[in-house]
């Protein structure tokens, strides 16, 4: 089934997009916040075999900004998303501070590359990993300079290729089930997820008559 798109009328931002958008990314504060408290054990044991492993465990903070883009399907609905996710994570208290919205930003920034690079004509498997991989690599840059200076170029550049994988890999798996988990219960029937379950619906029952 074709893609309902953000052209033509769906390229205009609606009140219900804004309060969406800052809905998830308060939701996805909180379990970033959650999931720092978390990570760390696991992260600690897979760096002390080889530093750059530890993306394996980076990629779930990136999660915000595609399932806002996934939802939304507007132009800065991913930038928009992250950012809400990483002020919350900051103001409840992130061991990164206010640098938690940089990187926010530029999370956001690569995922909405990807999409951009396809001018958000289609929100299937084409953007969400070239977005992944572009979110997951602009962060691990951003990294290279704020957390590990001291790494070599080999350790960064395998750092770049793990993280964007992983991003692109289980960070889209993990946005679709969301989204589609989302659009089945019928909290996005304003959206266009909402709007292709309920054509997939109609086509179905057309079919068992």
């Amino acid at each position: 089934m074709k893609d309902i798109t953000a052209s033509a009328p769906l390229a205009r931002w609606r009140t219900i997009d804004l309060l969406t958008c800052a809905f998830l990314g308060v939701a996805f504060g909180v379990a970033y916040w959650g999931w720092s408290l978390a990570y760390q054990a696991p992260a600690n044991a897979v760096q002390a075999a080889f530093p750059p492993l530890g993306a394996l465990l980076y990629w779930p903070w990136l999660v915000a900004g595609i399932v806002g883009m996934l939802v939304i399907r507007r132009p800065g609905a991913a930038v928009f998303t992250e950012l809400i996710a990483a002020s919350v994570e900051a103001l409840i208290g992130s061991q990164w501070g206010l640098t938690t919205l940089v990187s926010g930003l530029a999370q956001g920034l690569g995922v909405e590359l990807g999409f951009l690079a396809f001018a958000y004509a289609t929100f299937r498997w084409g953007p969400l990993l070239l977005g992944g991989f572009l979110g997951g690599a602009f962060e691990a840059i951003y990294e290279w300079y704020s957390y590990w200076s001291d790494w070599g170029w080999g350790y960064k550049i395998s750092y770049l290729f793990l993280f964007g994988a992983c991003v692109a890999g289980f960070g889209s798996l993990l946005a679709v089930g969301l989204t589609r988990l989302l659009a089945n219960a019928g909290a996005l029937n304003p959206f266009p997820p909402g709007q292709e379950v309920r054509e997939r619906q109609a086509v179905r029952e057309r079919q068992a008559v």
